[in-house]
Formats: C-alpha cells, structure tokens, sequence
C-alpha cells in the first residue's frame, strides 16, 4: 500500500543518505534544479564513490564538475546533456562530460532505460487536493527522468509556479519529501549583442505577422521588443518561456491565435527568468508545459504557422556550420534544442530558421565568421543553416554553394577580417581566382533603408542590394522585353554576363547604391525591380531604373526613386542626374516628381535630367 504525503517527508540529509555507491542520479533542469538536495547531495560526497550524475549542462553556480575534477572522477562521474560546441572558457576542461544528442530524443533515453535513472532529484510545487505534484518551470527532460527513476527524492517548494500543461507527478510515485522553501534560480542579464539596434531591424524584416516563435535565451529584452515591438499576431512554441515573452504577450502582440496548432497558448518546455516571469506563469491558463519530446521534436515544430527559430550562436564558418555554446552569465546553456527547433522551422509551412552571431568577439579582436569551423565543433551543420544575421546584414544560405555561401558570409562579416577571409577562402579553394576582394570588402549594409510594403495584395521588401542578389539581378534582366530593355541599356542587348552587370551588386553602399524591389522569401524570390546611382565627379549619383513588365505602372519605381534620393542624402551627394532617351516618357515623368528643380538638356537623342538636393521646388 502507498504511503501517504506524510509519511514520506524525510530531512535531505536523510533522503540523500539512501543513494547507494555507483548508481545513477538525475538532478532536476535549468532554473528548476532543486538547489537544497543539490546542496546536501555535495555536503555526502565523502560517503560516495562512483556515483554518476546525469544532468542538463548549468554553467554557473553548480559545483557537481568540480567536484569530479578534484575527486579525479572517485566520487563522481558527470553525464552532462549540452547541444553546444565546449569550447567556452570554463567548459573546455570538461568536454569529456559532454553528450551531445538531439534534446527530444533524451526522454526515450531514459523510459527505454538505455541510460537506466536510479534516483532522481526533481523540485515541484506542494501537492493540490489531489495528490498531484507540479514540476512548475521544468518540465523538459525532467518529468521522463522522474517517471523511470526507481527512486524519486522530490523537494517540495511552495515558491515553485504551479503551470498548467502536462508537468506532474503524483505523491504515489515519489519515494521520499523534502520540505524547502527557497528561491529560485533566477538569469543574469544577457550581455548586449554588437549592433543590437541594426540586429533587431534586420530580424524584423524577416520576421512576418501570424508568425509562431522559438527565442533562444541569450538575447536581450530591448533587441528583441527593437524587433517584434511592431509585429501583431504572434505566437509561442519554444524550447523555454523567456521574460521577454511575458513583456510581449502583456502587449497584445503576443495572441497565439494565429498559430495553427495548440493556437490560444504559449507552449514550451520551462522557464528561465526573473522571479517576476515565475509569478506570471503560476496558474496562467494561457500557458502550457509539455515534456522536450513533444515541444522540441521536429514533427511537431513544424505543424505551426510561419514557425520562425530564432537562435543567438557563437561562430559560424564560410560554408555555413554553425558552432554554438551557453553564455557563461546565466545558469543555464542555452543552446539545447538548436538543431531539432532549425529543423521543424525549416519544414513547417512558411517557416524560417534565423541564427544570429555578433561579427566579432567582445573585444572585437576576434571574428566570429571564420574559415572553417574546428573539428568535433559543429552544432548545427552546413545543411540546416538557412538565414544567418549579424550587425552587417542578412544573408540566406539555402540552396546556395560553396563559392555563394563563402561570399555572402564574408559580406556581413565585420569589414576588419573580410579581406583576411576573402584570402584564406580563395587560397582554400572555396572561391574561384576570377572573383574579387571588392565583392565583399567596402561597405556597412544600411538596413535602415528596408521597407515592406503590400503593393497589388503581395509583400514587396525594398532593400538594398545585396552581393548575393548577382543571379537574380540577371534573371530580372533577362526577363524584360526588346523595348524596355533598349530605354535601360539604350539599345539591343541579348546576353547580361556577370561582368556585365556587377556594378549593380558590387556596392559599397555609398559611393554607388543599389535599391531593390524584392517578391518572395529572402534568398530565393525575385527581383521585380532595382534602381542605382553611381557618383559621378561632380558629386551628384547618375540613377537608373527597371521594373520587371508585370510590374509596371504599380509604383515600384517610385519608391525606389524614394529610396535612392534617402541613400543619396545620408552619403552627402550634392544631388541626381540621369540620362535617357528622348521617348523614355515613363523616365521622365518619374524624374520630374523629385521635390527639387530639374535642369534638362537634349543631344543627340539622349536627354540629360538633373537635380540638385539644395535647389528644392
């Protein structure tokens, strides 16, 4: 027969004495470690030998890998579940411990007993009127480790949330209670990332209403309301619940209404945060918690609408890999779940995955895009990386080679180390001789020029142009008629080679600006139309245009007309000229809606159109 609640109250000291030598023990996740069983665990060490504790990786505060390092492994041997690369400072020493396995897969590990949990050290909240403990903030990985222990030694904490979802366990299947009281584990500050400002404008672009989220922790509340602050509709199924979270939904751009899968609730795994996200969890019919195995398998991920992963990593090489370790401020890695959350975005309909990395170290002496990742460092590898962001730009990989690849990611590496980068690639081979350094080397992307607008019931993105955009620059050309081609080029032209054309995607952005009228997802839409100027000596931008045919007469050229006249005037040009022919009405007529004087002249069939910024109309 079962004893009831009280009959299996024990001290922890008590409780931790009936761990036998050489067995197993799970210790409860992330910001739900319970802290006073951890304590009293370590207080026994000299009563153990060989003892084995399971655990996801916590950085900072958790002495359990410093004891196995002092103790030579004698009293303890560390299985630390971690997705990351272990090479921060601090982790390196430790790698051994490390087992890197995709996160849903972790419950089966242990219900199939092919790592068998002996005891399992779990915190919850006081049981309701029903025997039914709450696992609160971590459900995770700890509710599979509690349920196949043979021994479940639970500390019960009135100050743990109780979260509506899938995160009990009943007294009956608990062997000994430990009543504590204490706080619990609460985030440091996340550590600004470099150009948070152009980060968060960048990741708005790809960000889309309606959109479901997965935020990797590591970012900091004021990027990511930079980011999302303007979007509506947005919904939550995340490995973790982030304060950010709270802050967004509170704002009613968080509705989980559009999710097309367990719409009207945040659904994740826990929670890391401040005492404040833990008060509003509790209770809080609009959240739900379920085990990893569901939140984090990919299958899953993938039913929801626009499902976007968001994830902060640490490197990523010129072919795409990814390499991503935890911040060493928090308690926590946060990195778990990076692979299964790209993957299930990548597949869900209309869905993206995101990896943003700050270009340079913190002290800027070291560039986070680097030639080739170190061997056995890859968290996520070169197939599953799609778009990648730093303060620089954004870039999509999907679908491009290696020479594509290496060259979009030289584009938004910091311009100290593109020339560096630039040399290695082409002496490794991973970009042809025939390409040159100018490609990538001048200019800081100016993402304050990007627009979205809805023009005949479609998004159009009208950004700057791009290294990567060179084919479809091509395409758009290629795609145009006779008689528009000849008022563009001023004649016939059958072919538009790519030495041809790159002065329209060679940009620094400054001296010669491209604007862009983007359809489609980014990486792999379409140019529908691309305006320029290149500085001329007198230091006014001669501009041209195009608008692909089933485009025209819908105001694409006019804001890309808008769009260069904003470039122009940040760069200091004194003002635009343009040369046409003399029946290029369409030109004209464009020209001649600038708010500024227009001095003309005609010669030889061409007309010559000039503006001056300081002579307004």
């Amino acid at each position: 027969m079962t004893k009831p609640y009280k009959d299996k109250v024990v001290s922890a000291q008590m409780a931790i004495s009936f761990i036998s030598r050489g067995k197993r023990v799970f210790i409860g996740s992330y910001c739900g470690e319970p802290q006073y069983l951890v304590n009293a665990l370590i207080d026994h060490t000299d009563h153990f030998s060989d003892v084995e504790v399971v655990r996801f990786l916590n950085l900072e505060g958790s002495l359990m890998g410093l004891i196995a390092e002092e103790t030579k492994g004698r009293r303890y041997q560390v299985r630390s579940i971690y997705q990351g690369s272990g090479m921060i400072k601090g982790l390196t020493a430790s790698r051994r411990f490390l087992t890197p396995i995709n996160l849903y897969t972790v419950p089966a590990l242990f219900q199939k007993r092919h790592i068998p949990i002996h005891y399992a050290l779990i915190q919850t909240a006081p049981p309701d009127a029903f025997g039914w403990l709450n696992l609160g903030i971590s459900v995770d990985i700890t509710l599979a480790a509690a349920r196949a222990a043979d021994v479940v030694i639970v500390q019960v904490n009135p100050n743990m949330p109780v979260i509506p979802g899938y995160g009990m366990i009943h007294v009956d299947e608990v062997d000994y209670i430990v009543e504590h009281q204490e706080d619990l584990l609460t985030v440091y500050p996340t550590p600004e990332i470099k150009g948070a400002e152009q980060v968060a404008k960048l990741l708005s672009s790809l960000i889309e209403d309606g959109s479901t989220l997965h935020i990797s922790p590591g970012f900091t509340p004021e990027l990511i309301f930079a980011a999302l602050g303007n979007k509506s509709d947005l919904g939550i199924h995340s490995l973790m619940i982030l304060d950010v979270m709270q802050e967004l939904a509170q704002r009613g751009i968080i509705t989980n209404r559009k999710k097309g899968f367990n719409e009207g609730k945040m659904v994740a795994s826990g929670a890391i945060g401040s005492d404040e996200l833990y008060h509003f969890l509790n209770g809080n019919p609009a959240i739900e918690f379920r085990p990893c195995d569901y939140v984090s398998n990919p299958v899953m991920i993938a039913r929801h609408n626009k499902m976007t992963a968001i994830n902060r990593v640490t490197s990523i090489d010129l072919k795409g890999q990814v390499a991503a370790d935890g911040i060493a401020q928090n308690h926590f890695a946060d990195v778990a779940g990076l692979v299964d959350f790209s993957r299930g975005a990548a597949m869900a309909p209309g869905g993206k995955s995101i990896v943003v990395v700050g270009s340079v170290s913190d002290d800027g002496q070291v560039s986070n895009i680097v030639l080739e990742q170190a061997a056995g460092t890859v968290a996520i590898p070169a197939a599953d990386v799609t778009y990648v962001v730093t303060e620089y730009g954004a870039v999509n990989l999907f679908g491009k080679n290696v020479q594509e690849r290496a060259m979009a990611m030289i584009s938004v590496a910091h311009p100290d180390f593109r020339e560096q980068l630039f040399e290695q690639a082409r002496r490794e081979g991973l970009i042809g001789e025939e390409r040159k350094l100018s490609e990538s080397q001048f200019g800081v992307y100016p993402a304050w020029l990007e627009e979205v607008m809805t023009i005949a019931g479609q998004k159009v993105m009208f950004r700057p142009v791009k290294t990567v955009d060179d084919r479809l620059i091509q395409d758009h050309f290629y795609e145009m008629n006779e008689q528009d081609i000849a008022k563009r080029f001023f004649g016939r032209r059958h072919h538009f080679y790519w030495d041809e054309v790159k002065d329209m995607f060679i940009v620094d952005y400054a001296r010669n600006c491209s604007i862009v009228a983007y359809l489609g997802e980014e990486g792999y839409g379409r140019i529908i139309g691309i305006g320029g100027y290149f500085l001329e000596g007198s230091g006014a931008g001669e501009v041209a245009y195009s608008v692909a045919k089933d485009w025209q007469g819908k105001g694409i050229s006019v804001k890309l007309q808008q769009k260069i006249v904003d470039a122009a005037l940040a760069n200091g040009l004194k003002g635009l000229d343009a040369m046409v022919l003399e029946e290029n009405f369409s030109m004209l007529g464009l020209f001649k809606k600038l708010p500024y004087q227009i001095r003309t002249s005609y010669e030889n069939g061409i007309l010559t159109l000039k503006c001056r910024f300081d002579e307004p109309t």
